[in-house]
């Protein structure tokens, strides 16, 4: 039995602009039994207490500090190193990144920037490469689907391009690598082996945390596919996030 929950946001908990049937009340009584849990998500257009902010307009009470995004995780891995970045990110995050040093970056990370890619700021970022920085995403994905549910271009074509250019490999640091599953576990306090991971993403969410020794559920909302249990065997595969939590409630 797991010791304790990591839970993918989108597609697990809501879609869209809507909560998912019994999710509230799902992650209540989660919330309610004392086992330990946190939220992951590889957003990177938001600040986690924006994401707070937002769940909680669909009836989630979910404290920041039980989030652990793409952002958050991408500035505790430049803090510990002591790294110097230079930003290549949306607006609405920048200001987590403002305790840090960013004069004469080291390091280039890369969000999802969304209007800010521009030729300008990309032949920045491509110069520093060349000059010895390090490049850093927060992300992977080639796509996402957007406010006006037509897809848009994710950080994954943008890591390609200045990979490319540059002859310098990225580091990921969101979702689906082992140092984003791995700092997750760390915030539960709990080795990998305790701990089951929620999701809908059958790649990203299921196969890649059970890669580094996590309990897998996928749940068959959000953009789960039929046929996506392939892509992640052993895991466990359930109808939605009620379902997933229910055996954890009866201990």
């Amino acid at each position: 039995m797991p010791r304790g929950v990591l839970i993918d946001l989108s597609g697990v908990i809501y879609d869209g602009a809507c909560a998912l049937p019994g999710a509230v009340e799902s992650l209540q009584a989660l919330q309610a039994s004392g086992l330990p849990w946190l939220c992951i998500t590889n957003t990177t257009r938001q600040r986690r207490r924006d994401i707070a902010r937002d769940l909680q307009a669909l009836g989630f009470a979910i404290p920041e500090a039980h989030i652990l995004s793409a952002v958050d995780a991408t500035h505790q891995w430049l803090a510990t190193r002591q790294r110097r970045p230079s930003l290549l990110v949306h607006p609405a995050v920048v200001a987590e990144f403002l305790d840090l040093d960013r004069r004469d970056p080291d390091t280039v990370v890369l969000g999802d920037a969304a209007d800010g890619f521009s030729y300008r700021a990309l032949n920045r970022a491509f110069r520093l490469l060349l000059q010895g920085a390090e490049l850093v995403t927060m992300g992977d994905n080639r796509y996402f689907r957007d406010l006006d549910q037509g897809l848009s271009l994710d950080i994954g074509p943008f890591r390609a391009l200045l990979e490319h250019a540059s002859g310098v490999s990225a580091t990921v640091i969101g979702k689906p690598a082992p140092t984003f599953f791995t700092t997750a576990c760390e915030r539960l306090g709990l080795d990998a082996k305790d701990v089951l991971v929620i999701g809908d993403d059958a790649e990203h969410d299921i196969a890649a945390g059970m890669a580094i020794g996590l309990q897998g559920c996928l749940v068959r909302t959000g953009k789960y596919r039929p046929g996506d249990e392939a892509r992640c065997p052993g895991a466990q595969v359930v109808a939605d996030f009620s379902a997933a939590v229910a055996p954890l409630l009866r201990g």
